[in-house]
């Protein structure tokens, strides 16, 4: 039986993941020795979504060959390392989207954030596990209002590895006191669901535009657990739900 439900933040609960391949594409533009476009950016930034932050900029970093004027940056930031620098410029663009509460408002999943409601009103547990900054997710979750609507909030900042490392969501169950068998994640990266499987969950993936192609590709779960329509997703919560009730 699940008796507890988690959820991921970026690209599940809200559309920060767009915000952060925007702002991943400033920063490159903004460093990159060569033209390049927003949109090549982007689609770059699809292939690593949901890894740790220094992964995607060492990737990105690599792609667009930006080693050499990130270098020129580290004294300005006190870093040792230019994908370091890299991090620093792009978090100055990201930083600037975060100031305005109405984007983030904007970029809410309806859908997904119904499903939480839904869960509090049914008594079910809820954590969140995300691979931002304890700063950023405390941002994000006061703008959106959901600052009580988790018993247990985890962060990068409270585990040595990120996704697809499962200890961020063995961290949510020990602290929701719930066996990880008893679990039910809500995500929508293929790192997200590795790392939910890899510690023994049940899930569900909600699909973007950023991580569709790469879910499907992977197979990490059955189909009938991916969800590519947000209108879909109560109705296979159910489904899921139903299945696991005389689950031990």
């Amino acid at each position: 039986m699940i008796q507890a439900m988690i959820f991921d933040l970026d690209g599940t609960l809200v559309q920060t993941e767009k915000l952060k391949a925007l702002s991943y594409a400033r920063a490159v533009i903004e460093l990159c020795p060569d033209k390049v476009s927003e949109s090549e950016v982007v689609e770059a930034f699809k292939q690593v979504v949901g890894l740790s932050r220094h992964e995607v900029a060492q990737s990105l970093e690599k792609k667009f060959n930006l080693q050499e004027k990130a270098a020129e940056r580290m004294e300005e930031f006190g870093v040792s390392t230019s994908w370091q620098a890299f991090i620093q410029v792009r978090l100055l663009h990201y930083q600037a989207m975060l100031a305005d509460p109405q984007i983030l408002l904007d970029h809410r999943w309806p859908y997904n954030m119904a499903l939480l409601e839904s869960a509090r009103r049914a008594n079910c547990k809820t954590g969140l596990a995300t691979m931002s900054t304890c700063h950023q997710a405390q941002r994000v979750l006061e703008i959106l209002q959901l600052q009580e609507e988790f018993d247990f909030v985890a962060t990068r900042d409270d585990v040595h590895e990120g996704k697809p490392n499962p200890e961020i969501y063995t961290l949510v169950a020990n602290m929701l006191a719930m066996p990880t068998s008893r679990c039910l994640v809500i995500e929508d990266s293929p790192a997200g669901v590795q790392a939910a499987l890899a510690a023994g969950m049940w899930c569900i993936a909600v699909t973007t535009s950023f991580t569709r192609t790469a879910i499907h590709a992977r197979q990490l779960l059955d189909e009938r657990w991916v969800v590519d329509e947000a209108d879909k997703l109560l109705p296979t919560v159910r489904e899921m739900l139903a299945e696991r009730m005389n689950d031990d």
